[in-house]
Parts: C-alpha cells; structure tokens; sequence
C-alpha cells in the first residue's frame, strides 16, 4: 500500500507540474514591456515612424508598454544583429528600413544576419521618399540648375548621408552614375547630424527621409531640389520627382516590423493582429500621413516577405551596378 500510494503521490506531483507548464496556465502575452529595436539614430525617420506606431500598437494590446531602444550602427547592422541574436519570446522587436533588411546584404560582405531566415515579417508600415536637400545658400534653386552646376567641369560637391550603406548614401552613387555627375560622399552616424552640418553650412548638400527632414523645409532652413520616389509626394507637391529629369531613377524607402524567427506561433499571429489594428487607426494614420509616410495597403506577412525578398534581388543588382561596397 505504502508503494501504490508513493507512486500515486508522484503522478499527482506530476500532472501538476504539467498544469502548471501549460499554455492554459501561462502568463498572457504581453505580460511585460516590448522593447522595438530601432536600428538607427534618434530623429531619423525610422525612430520617428517607430515612436508613433509603438505607441499605438502598446494601445491596442492592452495598453501594454512598448519602448523604443535606438540601436544604430554599421547602416543598421547592429541593431539588426541584436534582435536576430536575442531572445524569441515576442518581447524583442525590430522596426526597421529596406535600406538595413534589403540592401544592407548586398553591400556587406558579411552583415551579421540573413534578412529572410533570422526573421518572421509582422507588418509592413508604408513607404517614404528621400529629399535630396540642400543649404539656402546653396546657387541652384531647383533640380535642373543643380544638375547643370554639378556637371560643370571640375564639380565637386560634397553630398551627406546617415552612413555608408545607407538608403542615402545610395541614391547618391545612383545619381551619380545616372545623370553623370560625381558627387563626393560624406558618411555620419545618422541622418539627423547629416543634417545639422548642412544646416550649418558644413556641407552643402544632403539626402534625407522626408519625415526627418520636413520640418526644415517648412521652415526654410532647408530647400527641397527632388524627391527620390517615382513620382511627387503629396507633402511636397511643388517639388518634382527626380526621374523626371533623370529617366529611371527610383529609391524609395519602406518601414516595417520584424519578430526574430523562432517565435512562438500564437505570439506571433498576436503580433500581427494587433499591429493590423494599430495601422488601421485613423489617428495613427493621420498622424503618418502629416509626416510624409505613404501608409501601405493593408499587406499579409506573406505578401511583406515577397517584397523583401524581390528587393534583395533588385538592390543586388543595383548596388553591383553602383560599384557602391561596405567591408
């Protein structure tokens, strides 16, 4: 009897030690804070799209708590690198730019993290244009005049960017090598000390997101030349697209959120859902559009990582072209 009862005494220990491990009994998701890995610099426009959308999507969760930890470097690199390293719980997330997830692998030789394996795609934001900006001071007073000067022989403007690698610093080797000028390119860690130095007069010229440069313009602090996408932004509609001058030429930038791979399915299908939710949000979305950021249709994860994954042929190709390369 003493046996049975030992051996009974040990299945309850045990039914009740799975209980306890069961997803019935486990703490809700989330429970905690979620930290939403920015890999940029504060001011940019990611931190500014990631700030906005992390507010909204800790509403939707219950008013869950979602801080933005700004982790730049190496293009993106570094932040990008820490969430594919970090933890898979769901509490560790990356919001993040197509210059970092889709070009950044083309231009290192080794960027520390695969951008389709290392990650699950939650939602896709929207897009933005880049402004290529320069200082009032500046001799050309729109685009055509720009390119005259610049073609001028013995040209040899110096154009800022937030890194080598970057999104910005790209489309200054495209343009370069598509309108058959040689702008000189001066990397910063940021987008937001590339442009104070062009505020100050330190360069003259700089390519920039146009939620983290729309301000100056307002205020005239800046002068916007053309926007980068293929074709005006509605924030900007005296301000002609570049391929109108220069046939082709198109570097437009999108802004989405990432889940490391290895994140549990319901935690996962939790994300997604609410960040459906956030993006629906007219306030949100109100508050997106004022900052230039053309809001995406509404996108499956499937559909996020068909884009990613066209953009990484496309930047391939674009980069080898370029002759543009990050050790």
């Amino acid at each position: 009897m003493k046996l049975k009862f030992r051996v009974g005494a040990l299945l309850s220990l045990a039914a009740a030690l799975v209980f306890a491990m069961s997803p019935a009994s486990a703490e809700p998701y989330p429970s905690r804070p979620i930290t939403l890995v920015v890999p940029q610099a504060a001011g940019g426009t990611n931190d500014i799209v990631g700030r906005l959308v992390g507010q909204k999507l800790g509403e939707v969760m219950n008013n869950a708590s979602v801080v933005v930890d700004n982790r730049p470097g190496a293009g993106g690199n570094i932040g990008t690198q820490l969430v594919a390293r970090g933890p898979k719980d769901g509490y560790t997330l990356l919001m993040t730019i197509s210059s970092s997830q889709a070009i950044n692998p083309a231009l290192y030789k080794n960027p520390g993290f695969d951008p389709v394996k290392d990650f699950k795609p939650v939602g896709l934001v929207g897009a933005v244009p880049n402004v290529l900006l320069v200082n009032p001071s500046f001799p050309a007073k729109d685009f055509n005049e720009f390119l005259k000067l610049a073609r001028q022989k013995g040209a040899n403007y110096q154009y800022a960017s937030a890194g080598n690698g970057t999104l910005n610093h790209l489309l200054g080797e495209m343009l370069n090598s598509m309108a058959g000028i040689s702008l000189q390119h001066v990397p910063y860690k940021g987008v937001a000390p590339a442009i104070n130095d062009v505020l100050g007069g330190q360069l003259p010229i700089v390519f920039a997101s146009l939620p983290s440069a729309l301000s100056h313009i307002k205020a005239g602090k800046l002068r916007a030349l053309a926007v980068s996408g293929d074709k005006r932004s509605p924030v900007l509609p005296d301000v002609p697209a570049i391929r109108e001058a220069v046939p082709g030429y198109n570097g437009t930038l999108w802004i989405g959120l990432f889940a490391p791979a290895g994140v549990p399915a319901d935690v996962l299908a939790t994300l997604q859902d609410a960040t459906r939710k956030a993006l629906a949000a007219k306030d949100l979305r109100d508050k997106l559009d004022q900052q230039g950021v053309e809001i995406a249709a509404p996108t499956t994860p499937d559909q996020f990582s068909k884009l990613l994954q066209d953009d990484l042929a496309k930047w391939v190709r674009i980069v080898k072209a370029s002759g543009a390369a990050v050790d």
